[in-house]
């Protein structure tokens, strides 16, 4: 060939990489930030960008089996990166929920699911045993960012999802590297040569890896370079994964049991964010390569069967997950059935492991193609049944929120709390140390029964504070202190406008969320509400002080200056806080004097002054 012909072969195939890199980020572009728009996800967004440019609809990209084989990197970096984040003492503080839930999920699904598919679908043993253990898995990514949307993680059974999730991570290693196996196993029978050979790869990555990463990652480290490390980081990924390869073993394992042995080091945090850029890119490549493939005709040509495949896997991990979440997990009625939803979808993982079965003839390739259009569906259908749970027991939550508030039988009380959360806990704690009676009050059912778990003291009690009958249950009346710790602000506002008319005399100190709420409680006569994040704001910068420098008294005293100035501010915006144009006004003034005032003292420091707003020992805490 000659050199001009070779010179226009390259600039041809440069043309059809640009073009396929276009067509691959515009599509990307336009579907992701609609499916995040609709909270559907963003892994259902590659998964329509990869179907809208692949051969079944507008045959944008032609060769999507060359887009998976790059595009199956970002699943190996998505591993590397999950053993990471598996550090055996992370794993050992949450061992009874990833141990217990998780695993009795992962194995009650795969063996219902497996018995099915062998027994009415026909597959072969080991084909049933992967098809149940990969549709026993749920997605990762789904799950969190469901959970993280509706601010549930930190709940009951949010806690619960995560960790059945952070097992089925687990429980996806061997059942990708158990592939290659039973393929071989159901042509040629057991290989104890292949089993030993897998089991002797995994000792040795084990044992080399222990002795050798650490003292390499060392080493790099005194280079002192982002590019170097970030090069290491991939050696360590590519490498591990192409000797599992040689060895006929999965990469996908190698570059797990790679990020596992890194989970204790010190390089970890700096690992994962050099490696995260590159996984999410390469991930999102892969989804999109998934959806490519995906055979969409099928859904017109047989709807029936693929409905029934879809709406069976949600009914029966729905039916196996919501007694485990009452039993095993300790969840009420009403979580497990949130936990149910939740993870009855199909995963991500699944799409691996039905891939690599179907490529080396464990399943066929029909069969892999409705499993994955089903799981693909399962997971578009999760959202909408997770939003339409969370209004069904919204509205079943106002009903019972109709009960008659609990009967309060506590002697005379000093102090009434109304809101049990974060902040009317400390408050309680500390009146109880101290031998002083007091009532608190809740309106939300899930706190009352999160504090029963923990063993409910007998000053606690159901029922709505703003209601006059209970607040005369509650001896109001003969009450010194009322703590208004309620943390949504329109409750806040009604609770003391009633606090305020039936017993004007009893002290009111309230918690506030913002400056608003701060001039809406005074309105209603409540001197100098508590901002719940400002004394905590005032220590932060105080600390950040001392570290920069400053001497502990200079930095309490620059504190305390700002806090003095900001109480005046909040006194002068309160005469003015309904124009807007004033408050603007009477801000920029303020951060003038300000200026002026930190200028003038620089030299000379004012003492702390202590006033009716200080909070000078919560300040000089350290």
């Amino acid at each position: 060939m000659s050199s001009g012909a070779f010179i226009w072969g390259a600039s041809v195939d440069s043309h059809h990489f640009l073009r396929a890199a276009v067509v691959f980020l515009l599509a990307t572009v336009i579907a992701v930030p609609l499916t995040k728009r609709f909270r559907l996800g963003a892994v259902l967004g590659y998964l329509l960008a990869g179907i809208a440019i692949g051969p079944e609809a507008l045959g944008l990209i032609g060769n999507a089996s060359g887009v998976a084989s790059i595009s199956e990197f970002g699943v190996v970096l998505m591993l590397f990166v999950i053993g990471l984040e598996l550090s055996p003492q992370r794993l050992w503080v949450m061992r009874r929920a990833v141990f217990g839930t998780g695993l009795l999920q992962v194995l009650a699904t795969s063996i219902v699911v497996g018995v099915v598919a062998y027994a009415w679908f026909g597959l072969v043993p080991g084909a049933a045993a992967i098809v149940g253990g990969s549709l026993a898995l749920s997605s990762t990514a789904f799950g969190l960012q469901i959970l993280t949307e509706r601010k549930e993680a930190g709940s009951a059974y949010g806690r619960q999802s995560f960790a059945i999730l952070l097992f089925q991570d687990l429980a996806a290693i061997p059942l990708i590297a158990a592939v290659p196996l039973l393929a071989s196993t159901s042509r040629h029978g057991i290989d104890p040569t292949a089993v030993l050979r897998t089991i002797g790869v995994i000792v040795a990555v084990v044992i080399g890896g222990r002795y050798l990463l650490r003292p390499i990652f060392r080493f790099v480290a005194r280079t002192d370079s982002v590019e170097v490390s970030t090069a290491t980081a991939l050696l360590v990924v590519t490498g591990t994964a192409l000797l599992m390869e040689v060895t006929g073993v999965s990469v996908t394992l190698g570059a797990f049991l790679a990020g596992v042995l890194l989970a204790d080091s010190e390089y970890r945090h700096e690992l994962e964010s050099n490696i995260e850029p590159f996984k999410g890119l390469l991930l999102g490549l892969f989804f999109i390569s998934v959806g490519m493939s995906m055979h969409v005709h099928l859904l017109v040509q047989a709807p029936l069967l693929v409905l029934g495949l879809t709406l069976g896997l949600l009914l029966l991990k729905g039916f196996l997950l919501w007694p485990l979440g009452l039993t095993v997990g300790g969840l009420h009625r009403a979580d497990a059935l949130r936990l149910a939803v939740l993870l009855a979808c199909g995963g991500e993982f699944a799409f691996v492991v039905l891939r690599e079965a179907s490529e080396l003839g464990l399943i066929e390739a029909q069969q892999s193609a409705l499993l994955v259009l089903a799981i693909t569906l399962s997971m578009a259908l999760t959202p909408v049944l997770v939003a339409v749970l969370g209004k069904v027991l919204g509205a079943k939550k106002k009903e019972a929120s109709t009960r008659p508030f609990d009967t309060i039988d506590v002697e005379r009380p000093r102090v009434i709390i109304a809101g049990y959360g974060r902040m009317g806990q400390i408050v309680a704690r500390v009146l109880r140390t101290r031998g002083i009676p007091f009532v608190a009050l809740d309106h939300s059912i899930e706190q009352l029964e999160l504090v029963q778990r923990f063993g409910r003291p007998g000053d606690i009690f159901y029922g709505d504070p703003a209601r006059p009958e209970l607040l005369r249950a509650a001896q109001a009346d003969k009450a010194e202190v009322f703590i208004l710790a309620t943390d949504d602000p329109e409750a806040s506002l009604r609770v003391a406008r009633v606090v305020r008319r039936l017993y004007p005399n009893l002290k009111v100190i309230a918690r506030a969320r913002n400056r608003q709420h701060v001039w809406r409680l005074m309105d209603l006569g409540v001197e100098e509400p508590v901002r719940e994040t400002l004394y905590s704001s005032l220590k932060m910068t105080r600390k950040a002080l001392e570290a920069l420098g400053l001497t502990a008294e200079d930095a309490i005293a620059e504190v305390e200056r700002f806090r003095r100035k900001d109480a005046e501010l909040m006194k002068i915006q309160y005469l003015v806080y309904d124009d807007e144009a004033k408050l603007m006004q009477t801000t920029r003034e303020a951060v003038e004097d300000l200026n002026k005032l930190f200028e003038a003292d620089a030299e000379t420091p004012a003492p702390p002054e202590k006033g009716p707003d200080a909070d000078t020992p919560l300040i000089n805490e350290r």
